[in-house]
């Protein structure tokens, strides 16, 4: 087979996929907490047609080799964690992490999850759960008969109780950051897990170590930016377009050299 036809292949194939991230970003545009991913690709092997040669005999130039590439591959899916806008909800339960950070919940296979989400409501037995029904971690329960509930900047969390006039502190939230929150792995309703690309977590308050604080009655939206991914969405489409007048052209220069024998 002609090379340039598997190499115009790859083009259009890793075309295909950068739409596919596109499309994903743009369907995610109003996803609470949603972090925007971008395809990372890198070339192929490269063909040696002819070596570095000398030119002269004293004082000689080297020229170098020459190479011809053999197409484009898929290297990664970066996800980038930049900070969405914040936008207000009034809602007591509704929280936003504004710098560094991810939520920590139970999951039900045991292990810990992270997410931006900070959609919470308040359990039958009184306890801080996501909209899937995973625990917030550390746990916080919130008594019956509490009122109030307020959750400050650093994560201290109190409510009225019964009759009594001042609040009473029912605990403290703890924010989790990665030194690679890139390498954190996605697992759907917006919740992301532990790799070793991702390292260790390391925990710790709001506002303190390097922590984000957190903002009540408030959500983060998604880091999507509408207009850069339509142009995106142009530029992988124009590319697929070339790729695929590559495949036509080679074809066509195939056919014109079997008319040659006959």
């Amino acid at each position: 087979m002609n090379p340039a036809l598997r190499t115009a292949a790859s083009g259009m194939m890793a075309q295909q996929t950068r739409t596919e991230v596109i499309s994903n970003n743009l369907a995610n545009v109003n996803t609470t907490g949603f972090k925007r991913s971008r395809a990372h690709f890198e070339d192929l092997l490269y063909q040696t047609v002819q070596g570095s040669t000398a030119v002269g005999l004293s004082n000689s130039a080297v020229l170098p080799a020459i190479q011809v590439g053999r197409g484009v591959r898929l290297a990664s899916v970066q996800r980038l964690h930049s900070q969405g806008p914040v936008e207000q909800t009034q809602r007591p339960l509704d929280l936003a992490i504004e710098g560094e950070g991810f939520f920590q919940l139970q999951l039900t296979n045991g292990n810990i999850g992270y997410t931006r989400d900070g959609t919470f409501q308040i359990s039958d037995s009184g306890t801080i759960t996501t909209q899937q029904g995973y625990t917030l971690v550390p746990g916080i329960t919130i008594p019956q008969d509490s009122s109030e509930v307020t959750i400050s900047r650093t994560g201290v969390v109190t409510a009225l109780r019964g009759g009594e006039g001042e609040p009473v502190e029912l605990g403290r939230l703890e924010l989790a950051r990665f030194a690679n929150p890139a390498g954190l792995l996605s697992a759907g309703e917006n919740v992301y897990t532990q790799t070793a690309a991702s390292g260790e977590p390391v925990l710790g308050y709001p506002e303190d170590d390097g922590m984000g604080r957190l903002m009540q009655g408030y959500l983060e939206g998604s880091n999507v930016e509408i207009v850069q991914e339509m142009v995106d969405m142009i530029t992988s489409m124009r590319a697929y377009e070339i790729n695929s007048k590559a495949i036509k052209n080679s074809e066509e220069m195939g056919q014109i050299a079997n008319g040659l024998i006959r």
